[in-house]
């Protein structure tokens, strides 16, 4: 057992029992909390609807610290199992071209990875959202999207990891510079191809029809100034029973969606608050900062793979005989998380900061109260638990908790 492997180990045992010891966390406090609406929900949020909001969470917790377990023996299986091992030499047995057998190798690991996380797929989606009145799938939309997207990992897919594998054979030691250049333009290009040719596969989009909801929508828009493709409602009911609203796309392609459950349970008022808030990303360029700050990553996660790559102890110490471009990608992708789940809370500190910023701009733009009611309404609908563990919520959480949450825009509506 070599070195990496001896680091490998105590990082994923390391992160293991980190990721437990917060669930645990979160099945205890969510438990505790379980008969008492928070003083700042009192009136708002019925019992019912928060013992169901805790059920959910509690649910969804335990059966997240089992998938836990189940992809950290199927990691160890991949790597010091000799999985990877395995699929590497039944492709290299065929006697393609290195680019072939890399493709072969890795779209097949990815099929097969898919494959193995089906049954929680299946269970969360028939089991556990239909039991508490989330799930309006069927098993036909659910495999038509399973199809839809391995259609688009062959298309898109192989084609882009055909390019990533030539630049590594055929461009010296900084391949991983040009290999990251390729990945922005492909990221920058998918950013404004998504809402207009990837998301209509599996939903449908059509424009706001409510003339009244979408001249004040332009109104706050003009307000704001943003310029947008238009405005659309998304059949989100087609799959699910919660409710979000997003922007989609850059530059000439922006776009603002609804889910269709979401206008079902707002009022005019409250959805130009929540569109307030995510107006806020934009005018406030949180969305220009993700962008770089997620190049910038990507750069430096690319940087050590490149030194990597050319390690023999690297390939070795997570079960792998035969150094290769595709194999580096493949090792790097899997045990990457690994060791970057112990800095998680520092991306979920900028994410609420940004959300709190929104919710700051929000206000001023629109009505606090209104987007108050408009929150309490999406936690309730969604079953959002009121009463996470503040220490899971920090590493798990990319939105501020619901209390904290509400608490800051009464802070910002008392200064406005």
């Amino acid at each position: 057992m070599n070195t990496f492997t001896q680091l490998f180990l105590i990082a994923l045992a390391g992160s293991l029992l980190l990721r437990f010891w917060l669930a645990s966390r979160q099945l205890i406090h969510v438990k505790k909390h379980r008969d008492t609406v928070p003083d700042s929900f009192a009136g708002k949020v019925p019992l019912e609807d928060h013992h169901k909001a805790a059920d959910y969470t509690m649910t969804n917790t335990r059966i997240g610290m089992v998938a836990l377990a189940y992809d950290s023996l199927l990691l160890l299986g991949w790597t010091l199992g000799g999985g990877l091992e395995w699929l590497d030499n039944s492709w290299r047995a065929e006697n393609f071209s290195p680019v072939i057998t890399g493709i072969g190798v890795m779209l097949s690991a990815m099929v097969l990875m898919s494959l193995l996380d089906l049954p929680f797929s299946l269970y969360h989606t028939f089991v556990v959202e239909e039991r508490f009145g989330f799930n309006r799938s069927t098993i036909g939309v659910f495999f038509g999207d399973l199809l839809k997207q391995g259609a688009l990992l062959v298309v898109i897919g192989a084609p882009l990891i055909a390019l990533a594998l030539w630049i590594m054979e055929a461009s010296g030691g900084l391949w991983w510079l040009y290999v990251w250049a390729v990945w922005m333009a492909f990221s920058l290009i998918m950013f404004w191809a998504y809402p207009a040719i990837i998301a209509p596969l599996f939903n449908k989009f059509s424009p706001l029809d409510n003339d009244a909801l979408k001249q004040r929508i332009q109104a706050l828009m003009d307000k704001c100034g943003f310029r947008s493709k238009g405005i659309f409602v998304m059949d989100g009911s087609k799959r699910s029973g919660h409710g979000n609203a997003y922007f989609t796309g850059v530059g000439s392609n922006k776009r603002i969606v609804f889910f269709d459950t979401l206008l079902d349970s707002l009022n005019p008022e409250e959805i130009e608050a929540v569109l307030a808030h995510e107006l806020g990303h934009f005018k406030l360029k949180h969305i220009q900062k993700r962008l770089l700050s997620t190049f910038a990553l990507s750069l430096l996660a690319l940087a050590l793979l490149g030194w990597l790559a050319g390690q023999d102890w690297f390939y070795h110490g997570l079960g792998v005989s035969q150094a290769s471009s595709w194999m580096a990608l493949l090792l790097f992708m899997m045990v990457l998380p690994v060791f970057t789940f112990f800095v998680q809370p520092l991306m979920s500190l900028l994410s609420r900061k940004h959300e709190f910023e929104a919710d700051a701009y929000a206000v001023q733009q629109s009505s606090g109260a209104d987007l108050i009611h408009a929150l309490v309404k999406m936690y309730r609908e969604n079953a959002s638990t009121l009463t996470p563990d503040p220490l899971y919520s920090a590493f798990h959480d990319s939105h501020p908790p619901a209390p904290v949450r509400i608490s800051h825009i009464s802070a910002n509506m008392s200064t406005t």
